[in-house]
């Protein structure tokens, strides 16, 4: 066997043993979930108190070219239990002549010259700040907040955090796709949030419901702006923080995509911004490694995971190739992708708190085949903002309503 070719197999070894670590982990964390009963008193017994104070939060909302949802959002601010906050809407390129709210807490703010980019929305928002906010709060302009929403987020700021990724749930669950997103959410939610928070890692971050101290967030340095807001920014915090935490019990509501090509843009997007922060969370791996931080390492080692569908993908490449090899490999592989399944249809069914999610798992290779075409679009997104198009106006009375129904 020559050296070049030992070289090869072993690479291909590696790639098989980190690829079956990325579909087991999910399972291990499982287990640990449930082996954990004291997950209820989490925040209290693990997360102390160290400060008792009702933190100032701007809350600012990114609309571009669109004020559809500009009135259900206000309205569910303005319903907040907890009054310590400043809610900056940015229209960007936007009619707002027709808005007129009668209450000091909401600044709308219409740029002279269009952004057309959320990262310049938000900076925008910082620089016309009404007074001197302590923390950061990102929406997007179709979002509701739950009543007990900064209630319950300023909890975590006053246990110490200093940035904390608040819970998303769907807004709408009345189509299929809907269903489909909403499973993905509920599933990396889980993964990557709030399993991670149990153990005392750090959670990853969305593009929405983040919070974060405005001082933080300013250490935040963007080469461009077009897309990954949310990649670039927990790259760059995680760095510097002890924790990045998930409020469970801290509710924003985002409205899912209604059909196939709306769900297959989005992914688009999501899959470029995946490979164009690729060397970022790379540099966070080796920075974990040489530091001897567990926290950090873990966080980037999974955050460099590939997308779903691509993990699938190449477990069954190996199961298909490991037959013409070793029929054991190809019998490992079944094994793996029998576990990774059991474990994902699990985390769905125990997980999740809306209806009609189990019955949508029927759907999931409608999933794979939009992802895989999304993936062959990835050169356009790194073109076009790829904006994804909602047209779900509700009102949180009326999600609240049906929650509770």
């Amino acid at each position: 066997m020559t050296t070049p070719f030992k070289i090869l197999l072993a690479l291909l070894l590696l790639l098989q043993a980190v690829l079956a670590i990325y579909l087991l982990l999910p399972s291990l964390l499982l287990l640990i979930h449930y082996v954990n009963r004291n997950k209820k008193l989490l925040l209290t017994k693990k997360y102390p108190r160290t400060i008792d104070k009702e933190f100032d939060f701007a809350a600012i909302v990114t609309a571009h070219k669109d004020t559809r949802f500009i009135a259900p959002l206000v309205d569910s601010f303005l319903k907040q239990r907890y009054k310590n906050f400043a809610l900056y809407i940015v229209a960007d390129d936007c009619d707002i002549a027709h808005f007129n709210f009668n209450d000091d807490r909401v600044v709308l703010l219409k740029p002279e010259a269009a952004l057309h980019a959320k990262i310049k929305s938000i900076k925008y928002a910082v620089d016309h700040f009404i007074r001197g906010h302590e923390v950061i709060v990102v929406f997007d302009s179709d979002n509701l907040v739950h009543p007990d929403y900064f209630l319950n987020l300023n909890q975590y700021f006053c246990r110490g955090f200093e940035a904390v990724q608040t819970h998303m749930l769907s807004k709408n669950t009345d189509t299929i796709y809907s269903r489909l997103d909403s499973i993905g959410h509920i599933y990396n939610t889980f993964v990557e949030r709030q399993s991670r928070m149990e153990l005392g890692l750090s959670s990853s971050i969305l593009g929405l419901g983040i919070a974060v101290k405005t001082d933080l967030y300013k250490q935040v340095m963007y080469k461009d702006a077009l897309g990954g807001f949310d990649k670039k920014l927990q790259a760059d915090i995680i760095r510097i923080i002890p924790q990045l935490a998930f409020a469970k019990d801290a509710y924003v509501y985002d409205e899912k995509v209604d059909d196939g090509a709306t769900f297959e843009r989005q992914r688009t997007r999501w899959i470029y911004t995946y490979f164009k922060y690729f060397s970022i969370n790379w540099k966070l791996l080796v920075y974990g490694l040489k530091s001897g931080n567990f926290n950090k390492f873990f966080f980037a080692f999974t955050t460099l995971k590939p997308p779903l569908f691509i993990k699938i993908s190449l477990a069954f490449v190996f199961l298909i190739s490991g037959y013409f090899i070793h029929p054991l490999l190809s019998t490992v592989w079944a094994v793996i992708i029998l576990i990774f399944t059991a474990s994902f249809i699990s985390i769905i069914l125990t997980q999740s708190t809306q209806k009609g999610m189990g019955r949508a798992l029927l759907y999931i290779p409608a999933v794979v085949f939009r992802q895989m075409k999304a993936f062959l679009k990835l050169k356009q997104a790194g073109k076009d903002f790829l904006k994804t198009e909602h047209s779900k106006i509700v009102y949180i009375d009326d999600v609240l309503k049906h929650e509770s129904a």
